[in-house]
């Protein structure tokens, strides 16, 4: 599966793109703003957002625009849930620290969602209507 990042913390992003790959996705990005997952997301099929990014807390419009205009499945990851719990373009809300587990079982219920299969979403993940 092709996971896009987006996320403006350097480390953060890097323990995110090693995890991923760990779990056999392909990585795109990471992105740090709105303009750089733009240029990314055609390539994406699911995205991992953080809401608070280097450009403002434009992770929402980030998510509506990637599934609205590219049919990218969206998870957010972020220390500000709050933000987002009204968002109806990600599928769910993992709450930051993300810990390898979480992010595998975050992409296999965001897989699931993408196919039209849905699992029971993981205890730690807030599903969202999409």
């Amino acid at each position: 599966m092709k996971v896009l990042i987006v996320e403006d913390e350097l480390l953060i992003a890097l323990d995110l793109e090693s995890t991923v790959l760990d779990l056999g996705h392909e990585v795109i990005g990471p992105a740090r703003n709105f303009g750089e997952a733009m240029e990314l997301a055609r390539e994406a099929e699911v995205a991992l957002v953080d809401v608070h990014l280097a450009d403002g807390i434009t992770g929402p419009s980030i998510a509506e625009r990637l599934a609205s205009a590219y049919g990218v499945t969206v998870v957010f990851m972020t220390g500000n849930p709050e933000l987002v719990r009204d968002s109806g373009s990600a599928v769910g809300i993992v709450s930051k620290p993300h810990w390898p587990a979480k992010v595998s079982e975050a992409l296999e219920y965001a897989a699931a969602v993408r196919r039209g299969s849905p699992l029971s979403s993981p205890h730690f993940l807030t599903p969202l209507a999409s």
